[in-house]
């Protein structure tokens, strides 16, 4: 059986991906499937690895076109395929420039997707609802409502400090916040997770390399200046950071899953003119407790590992009283990474609406590929890993849906017995008895003096 070399392109006859791999004795070095290719300077910056073969298999073709359009991906098989082309019959001083257009060409095509997604169409499958939609006596009130009317919240008149969808929690609004995730983590923690301390400054290729855009039009990254801190970005979730972590790490697969916890401010510079949306359901940076796990390369172990987190997200927000029906999300729902997603979607009475409070996404080896990180068993075998990931608590929309279905008729939030370890055993919040006003001060330029005058 022949294969493609995941750096010069060339067909070699040899033993198949994952043996080719452990060609080289040292393990912490760059591994390549050539042996006239191996790079052993660790110095050098990794090489991402996307599946040539697989990509460059003709039999492949028509269900990868299919993936891309079904996702409404960005990449483009048959311009890789003609590039292939191009690359068997060119002449070695043009090898150089065809393999790198060949590599940007096979890293914008999408991860593969679960067979059973083919059949949803467009619309998500409900997999469960527990219980039923509580009903109230009186008349339900939206989360920024009952937050103003307890004195716990500023969104207004922020333009000049933060800029649009932003927002202050005060006093046991913000105490709430630390309780969320403080209950978050020590569940986690007791369910094996190891807690991380990320970084919130990433490099735009470990953040494209996790999936996400950083350089279109479009982009939900935040860059800082380049002239001054070079190519850096804000990160958007914690899962890029931890990710980032194995970048070219050889895993002893005995050591697998791995499964780590982060909590970390997220920065995303996405709009939305949705009026259900507004106030700070979207907002550009929130906190988030984030899972993030890694498996074996088999789709049967990253599966199993899926399940698991999207066990926990169901526990953690039934703890919290939580309604909310779990969803296996359609073909164009899927960013690239995800070989399959779930969302949670929490039923907040005041908004009349279910809203996105989580989701969780086997990205297979889509990542472990683009940041090199594979695992290594008793024979000397190595391959990628898969990587799974999922949202424990993002704590703004966990907040809505908490003050949303806990309210009480005379205002007053009624706190899940669950968080009250971590608020010295409050159980509600309530109207505050002398509550802090601000007026503000609306200067006018004087052209407008003069216009009014």
């Amino acid at each position: 059986m022949s294969f493609r070399c995941l750096i010069c392109f060339n067909r070699i006859t040899t033993l198949p991906l994952i043996s080719r791999n452990a060609q080289c004795g040292n393990l912490f070095n760059r591994i390549q499937p050539c042996t006239s290719q191996l790079r052993l300077n660790t110095n050098q910056s990794w090489r991402p690895m996307p599946d040539i073969d697989y990509l460059s298999d003709p039999n492949n073709y028509e269900i990868i076109e299919s993936n891309i359009k079904s996702r409404k991906g960005t990449g483009n098989i048959k311009m890789l395929k003609e590039l292939l082309s191009k690359y068997s019959n060119a002449e070695s001083q043009e090898k150089d420039e065809l393999k790198q257009k060949l590599l940007f060409e096979a890293l914008k095509i999408p991860n593969q997707s679960d067979p059973r997604l083919h059949s949803y169409g467009d619309t998500p499958r409900i997999i469960e609802t527990p219980g039923q939609k509580p009903v109230w006596s009186f008349p339900v009130l939206e989360f920024h409502t009952i937050a103003r009317n307890l004195d716990l919240l500023r969104t207004e008149n922020l333009g000049n400090l933060t800029g649009p969808r932003s927002y202050y929690f005060i006093k046991e609004l913000a105490q709430l916040e630390q309780a969320l995730i403080h209950f978050t983590v020590a569940a986690l923690e007791k369910k094996g997770f190891t807690l991380f301390s990320v970084p919130d400054l990433l490099h735009s290729r470990l953040i494209e390399s996790c999936g996400m855009d950083t350089k279109g039009e479009r982009t939900q990254v935040y860059k800082l200046e380049p002239e001054f801190y070079g190519d850096v970005c804000l990160s958007g979730t914690a899962e890029m950071a931890l990710a980032s972590y194995f970048t070219e790490a050889v895993i002893p697969v005995t050591q697998l899953p791995i499964k780590m916890a982060a909590v970390s401010r997220c920065y995303r510079a996405e709009t939305s003119n949705v009026q259900e949306e507004k106030g700070i359901y979207r907002v550009h940076q929130f906190t988030k407790v984030e899972m993030f796990g890694v498996s074996n390369g088999e789709v049967v172990a990253s599966d199993a590992l899926l399940e698991e987190f999207v066990a926990i997200q169901k526990e953690l927000f039934s703890s919290l009283g939580l309604h909310y029906q779990l969803l296996d999300m359609p073909l164009h729902e899927l960013g690239a990474p995800a070989y399959r997603k779930f969302d949670i979607e929490a039923w907040m009475p005041g908004r009349k609406m279910y809203g996105e409070i989580s989701s969780a996404s086997n990205c297979t080896d889509y990542q472990s590929r683009r940041l090199n990180i594979q695992s290594i068993d008793s024979s000397n075998t190595m391959r990628f890993v898969h990587t799974v990931n999922g949202t424990a608590c993002a704590v703004p929309r966990t907040l809505i849906a908490l003050l949303e279905m806990h309210q009480k008729s005379n205002g007053e939030v009624t706190i899940p017995s669950a968080l009250q370890p971590y608020l010295n055993g409050m159980e509600r919040l309530r109207k505050p008895s002398n509550p802090f006003k601000m007026k503000w001060i609306k200067s006018k330029s004087p052209q407008n003096k003069a216009k009014s005058s």
